[in-house]
């Protein structure tokens, strides 16, 4: 038997024992009871189990001196009251199986216990068709009749006046407040046929009626901007579905504050959940700017675990990378769709309004448009990624047919727009009014080129301003995506491998991912039990760390899907062909080749940004004309 460490002596050894029942209460208090916000979520977690359809919470001192919530729904018996303050009392799980298939907000039956150990507690409730109330005070343990309608009214005073240590870590009363607004916002954005009202020391500070959609709660309880700003989420699938409203890039925010995610109308926060949207937008979004969303995941209680965290914030999913799938393909699928409004938004945004354009059944979208590759790589690399598309191109003309991308190697030789028309077969005259071009062409007709940068169009609404080399990036983008539809990105062999002292982790990843890893580009082996080597990287990294590149790729290997993984890697790499393959700065173009970038905007998907999140266009209305000349003043 080994000795015990000197810095504690056999005297001052605590012996182990059961902790006594008040004690096991306060530190459940711990983990459920962090703030007044805290108790704000776990008793408006019970009033919706109940059935209330309207909610009303009363705060005093930012919910340290008084948190009560007031419902309508289906009361409690008065023989259940007593119950409902013991330890692990609860209605809502009875057995293993209904732990195990949790599908209500509220279960661990520990909340009102732990509250009334750190503070003043009294519930008032009565039971649907009861002739009386009853009120209980969770001190005494009294229980009398009182006077009031169906429902329950919680009250909870002198929040850890039994523990004054906690109360001094609590920040300022307004502080406290945003926080309990906010979880009350959280639970009125999941379900909005319920209405809330939030009062503070007598006044009425939020307040959300019960409403009939979806879009109407978003309004109401974030903003209108919200709502105009965002497009619908809708898939299906399997035992996942995905809906709610997904913010376009240009409404991203430097803070996340506008992220919301329910699971099963339970609001989460979950590491899958937010790399899928992340994922997402990773095609659209400008540096660390980050997206606004409302996702509501529904899924069969059997295949998420939300018996993982005391404040039911995280959750597991058993199939992770089911959930993470159809989150991002939902959340692609409805950025990437064609989409109908105004061009302007309130707040001046433009709002992609392009509709779907059937092409002629002869238009070619197979160009690579990557002449630069074989200049500035050789044309063994060229014909490598794409050889038999470069044997084809051997047998073309010279001259391109009107409806090729736009390259930035060789001379443009665009005609008359005319064959990206939005119905082909009643392609807008040019002399038509423009309400009715804007019908078949919604980016309007080009007028000018402004310093070789922006094309100058016009709409019905006013000026169109386009970023051209934005704007064909995108564009060659997406048919590079479409082109190399999963090919392996080629690699280049070092001279000298590259070897590095590996953790477990990674030696085990690169062994598992031995068949993934070529598809990047990468070809890492083991040199040791602890130690490996890269032997090749990509051609276009070549210049770069390839351990510092080796690790990364692990490390996302690791904690990810790798289909995931190898197609963010790739889609990295198209990016950067893009931008070197795309129309340049200072590119003189014809009225027909502006017209023809314009069509071309209008048939591709996500051409709102480049592929490195920046807009590609921007409305002027001619409300917003007039008043830079002050007319009508």
């Amino acid at each position: 038997m080994s000795a015990l460490p000197s810095s504690i002596s056999l005297s001052e050894r605590r012996p182990i024992r059961e902790l006594p029942d008040e004690l096991i209460s306060q530190i459940a208090a711990g983990e459920v009871v962090e703030r007044p916000a805290s108790v704000v979520r776990e008793l408006l977690d019970n009033a919706l189990d109940a059935g209330a359809r309207q909610i009303t919470v009363r705060l005093a001192s930012g919910g340290v001196r008084l948190i009560s919530i007031e419902d309508d729904g289906l009361g409690i018996p008065r023989e259940e009251l007593t119950v409902a303050l013991r330890r692990h009392a609860t209605s809502k799980i009875a057995s293993l199986n209904d732990l195990e298939t949790v599908g209500t907000m509220g279960f661990r039956g520990e909340a009102l216990a732990a509250v009334n150990s750190i503070a003043e507690l009294s519930i008032q409730s009565r039971f649907t068709g009861a002739d009386t109330a009853f009120s209980l005070d969770g001190r005494t343990g009294e229980l009398r009749p009182v006077a009031r309608s169906t429902g329950t009214t919680v009250e909870v005073r002198e929040l850890f006046f039994a523990t004054p240590a906690r109360r001094k870590f609590l920040k300022t009363d307004a502080t406290e407040l945003a926080h309990c607004i906010e979880a009350v916002r959280r639970h009125a954005l999941a379900r909005p046929e319920v209405g809330f009202s939030i009062w503070h020391d007598g006044k009425l500070v939020e307040q959300w009626r019960a409403a009939t959609t979806r879009e109407q709660r978003l309004a109401d309880a974030l903003s209108d901007d919200f709502v105009t700003q965002s497009v619908p989420v809708m898939r299906e699938g399997g035992p996942v579905r995905v809906v709610g409203r997904a913010g376009i890039p240009d409404a991203a925010r430097s803070r996340g504050d506008q992220q919301f995610f329910y699971v099963n109308g339970r609001f989460v926060r979950d590491k899958v959940l937010s790399h899928a949207v992340r994922s997402a937008y990773e095609d659209v979004l400008h540096g660390h700017r980050q997206p606004i969303y409302a996702l509501y995941l529904e899924i069969d209680p059997a295949r998420v675990d939300v018996n993982v965290h005391p404040t039911k914030i995280e959750v597991r999913f058993r199939d992770g990378r089911e959930v993470h799938q159809a989150v991002r393909h939902a959340i692609e699928d409805a950025l990437a769709a064609p989409r109908a409004g105004d061009a302007v938004a309130p707040s001046g945004t433009p709002q992609p309004f392009f509709k779907p354009v059937a092409l002629p059944s002869n238009a070619s979208w197979s160009q690579p448009a990557m002449n630069f590759v074989a200049q500035e790589r050789g044309a063994g690399d060229f014909e490598a990624m794409w050889p038999r598309r470069t044997e084809q191109l051997a047998h073309e003309p010279e001259s391109a047919p009107s409806h090729w991308p736009l390259t930035g190697a060789a001379p443009m030789t665009f005609r008359a727009p005319v064959g990206l028309p939005a119905d082909p077969e009643n392609p807008a005259p040019a002399d038509a009014p423009l309400a009715t071009q804007d019908e078949a062409w919604p980016l309007g007709r080009a007028l000018a080129q402004l310093q070789g940068i922006y094309i100058l169009a016009e709409n019905s609404q006013g000026l169109v301003v386009v970023d051209m080399h934005a704007a064909h990036e995108r564009i060659v983008y997406e048919r590079l995506k479409t082109q190399l539809d999963g090919a392996a990105i080629t690699s280049q062999p070092l001279l000298i491998p590259a070897t590095f002292a590996a953790t477990p982790q990674e030696v085990a990843t690169a062994e598992a991912c031995a068949e993934v890893l070529p598809t990047l580009g990468l070809e890492i082996t083991p040199f040791s039990a602890r130690t490996l080597a890269v032997r090749a990287v990509p051609g276009t990294l070549a210049d770069g760390d390839p351990v510092e590149l080796a690790r990364s790729v692990l490390a996302e290997l690791g904690q990810h899907d790798a289909s995931t993984v190898v197609q963010r890697a790739q889609n990295e790499l198209l990016s950067t062909m893009a931008c070197h393959g795309a129309v340049r700065a200072n590119r003189k173009l014809t009225i027909d080749e502006m017209n023809a970038l314009l069509r071309q905007m209008e048939a591709t998907e996500r051409s709102d940004q480049c592929n490195h999140g920046r807009p590609t266009w921007r409305q002027l209305s001619i409300r917003e004309l007039d008043s830079l000349f002050m007319r009508g003043r």
